[in-house]
């Protein structure tokens, strides 16, 4: 009698060990996510991670919490995530000149961005600006051309920085259409608009949002926009590549996960995305940021949208000689 009773107790003992994994294994998520932004806060990245992060909070019932980790040209926050615990609680919202520029500027940005990540979704698009001073001779892109290709042309345009966006967009626009504008760098894109603003220099690249405010109020004057297609923010706008067959330099937003993240946690995730993507006040506040809203994307499209871009801007940044280290 004691024996059966010592072998029941030790099969009831060893029924609950074998549960405890199953107990400690809780339904994701079942506390905070962290979504790290690699740029400073106030930016468009960090902006749009805000408002992304908390309608996708809503959605799976979770705390997300945004985690600037600004440093390196976005590489310190993406190697964070690169390193991060394959579980979906730490996730990264980045754009691509983080995650598709740095690779080919840097000799070493401390991660790949192919093999360390799995693409969550696609957010949007925020296409940059070729802005010029009023006082600028060129009223529209065609006259913009037309000077620039003149023999005696020996315009200069401003950026944020060496092997930035809005840098090789310039240089991007110098390969394609046959001209030489001469790159001036500054620490930043607001002391780069300042310049302009105050005619020190006559040209700049700027994403929408920061430009569109100078636009309006006439202080600057806007050629041309740097996507495939025209913006609905600034419909009246040009693209380049009306004047520019095929040139394109938009800047995407996109959510992405470590690699090797579970498949559950992965359709929870895009789910999450897509349903957050689709509500009527998040997709107003994302717009009145200047973002275009991208279609549903499937991670493989995101993952082929990644590859092209990693392919085109390593040939730019190789013809333009631009490096940080």
């Amino acid at each position: 009698m004691q024996f059966r009773a010592l072998a029941l107790g030790l099969a009831v003992s060893a029924g609950l060990l074998q549960a405890v994994p199953a107990m400690a294994q809780a339904a994701y998520p079942s506390r905070p996510v962290t979504l790290v932004v690699p740029q400073a806060a106030g930016g468009t990245n960090d902006i749009v991670g805000r408002l992304v992060g908390q309608k996708l909070g809503e959605v799976i019932n979770a705390s997300v919490v945004v985690d600037n980790r600004p440093g390196a040209g976005g590489n310190i926050g993406t190697q964070l995530v690169a390193k991060a615990p394959k579980d979906g609680y730490t996730l990264l919202m980045t754009i691509s000149s983080s995650q598709a520029i740095n690779p080919a500027l840097y000799k070493n940005p401390g991660f790949d961005p192919v093999k360390d990540f799995r693409p969550v979704g696609l957010i949007g698009a925020v296409p940059n600006v070729l802005l010029v001073n009023p006082a600028f001779p060129a009223k529209t892109m065609s006259e913009f051309l037309a000077l620039a290709r003149r023999k005696d042309a020996n315009y200069q345009y401003a950026s944020a920085g060496n092997g930035t966006l809005n840098h090789l967009l310039g240089e991007m626009l110098n390969n394609m259409a046959g001209i030489q504008l001469q790159h001036v760098p500054y620490k930043g894109v607001a002391p780069a608009i300042n310049d302009v603003l105050g005619g020190q220099l006559p040209i700049v690249f700027a994403s929408l949002p920061s430009a569109l405010p100078h636009i309006k109020s006439g202080k600057l004057r806007a050629l041309a926009v740097s996507g495939e297609k025209r913006s609905p923010s600034l419909p009246d706008v040009p693209a380049i590549a009306e004047s520019v067959p095929g040139y394109n330099g938009t800047l995407w937003i996109g959510l992405f996960a470590p690699a090797g993240l579970p498949a559950d946690v992965q359709t929870t995730l895009q789910d999450g995305t897509r349903k957050a993507l689709a509500m009527p006040d998040l997709r107003e506040k994302l717009e009145q940021q200047g973002v275009e809203i991208a279609a549903p994307t499937t991670p493989e499209q995101f993952a082929a949208l990644l590859q092209a871009d990693l392919a085109k801007w390593a040939r730019i940044v190789k013809s333009s000689g631009a490096a940080v280290d």
